[in-house]
């Protein structure tokens, strides 16, 4: 049986910079530091930071941090969370993602300039969070092309993504937006420093991997899927990964693996979410190649 870690997988840079800030700042303290929410939506990538003494923290568990060091991870913060860390007397170490900066700033200059700020997101997710806060909590958050009701129409209006959603529905809500509202602009970023370039905010890596995704997923007879449960892109690419080969499975480590997945399999891929460990896919491979024989294929 041959197992294959897909080479497209993995740590978006955005998260290699957030994990490597963290790692410099425990190793040049030598002491705890916390972290404001999952530095990322990996359970076993936690714990093994939790190892080196990052501590997660929630916002309403900031005190706890009084006069302390807390990491804002990459999915950013509103500015509420810097005041109060302020306030505090925190130390804030910012590994926001530089393309949620971005977005965070365009976003603010817009709603300053009296425009209705919609963004194509999850409400509750911790990106979203902080871009909403650049309008004083009076952004428009959409997930579908349904709740379009809840913008106001007869406003000048500017939408923005959150940087994991998915291309086509993003589209779909312009295209629906632009015929319905008489001033509309979309929020894109061209930035040289940060080497980002789109007509919308929603990041090229994350939907850059559709394609690729799609070739290895077909390429093997079963895929393995390695993906923290509460990760937004995890279910993303799960879904598009499973909509191309539905011997697709979903498991957040080793012990979820299940010996009827591979009997009589020949071929076998390994792949995960922007949030997954290369670490972690590459410990999957092995398991599956010391554990699971191959069972011989029917005749």
């Amino acid at each position: 049986m041959k197992v294959t870690v897909d080479r497209h997988s993995g740590f978006c840079w955005g998260v290699v910079r957030t994990i490597e800030i963290a790692e410099q700042e425990l190793a040049g303290k030598g002491r705890a530091m916390y972290s404001l929410g999952e530095i990322i939506h990996n359970p076993m990538e936690i714990k093994r930071l939790e190892e080196e003494g990052l501590k997660t923290i929630t916002l309403s568990d900031m005190e706890k941090a009084k006069g302390q060091t807390v990491l804002i991870r990459a999915h950013g913060e509103p500015p509420s969370t810097y005041k109060k860390a302020e306030e505090l007397g925190i130390t804030i170490i910012d590994a926001t993602c530089p393309v949620v900066t971005k977005v965070q700033e365009r976003i603010r200059r817009f709603y300053l300039d009296g425009y209705q700020v919609v963004v194509y997101g999850k409400k509750e997710h911790a990106e979203v969070i902080g871009l909403v806060g650049q309008t004083n909590g009076e952004g428009v958050v959409i997930k579908s092309l349904e709740e379009i009701d809840k913008v106001d129409l007869s406003r000048k209006t500017v939408l923005f993504s959150q940087t994991t959603m998915d291309k086509p529905t993003f589209y779909k809500i312009k295209q629906e937006l632009e015929r319905r509202v008489a001033e509309l602009v979309v929020g894109s970023i061209e930035d040289e420093a940060i080497g980002f370039h789109a007509k919308d905010t929603i990041c090229g890596q994350v939907s850059g991997r559709d394609k690729k995704l799609r070739e290895f997923a077909k390429a093997n007879d079963v895929v393995i899927f390695v993906a923290g449960r509460h990760s937004s892109n995890g279910k993303v690419l799960f879904e598009i990964t499973r909509s191309e080969n539905p011997r697709t499975y979903f498991i957040e480590d080793t012990p979820e693996l299940n010996a009827d997945w591979f009997d009589g399999i020949e071929t076998v891929g390994v792949t995960g979410a922007t949030s997954t460990p290369q670490w972690l896919m590459e410990s999957v491979k092995k398991v599956i190649e010391e554990k699971f024989e191959q069972q011989p294929a029917a005749a």
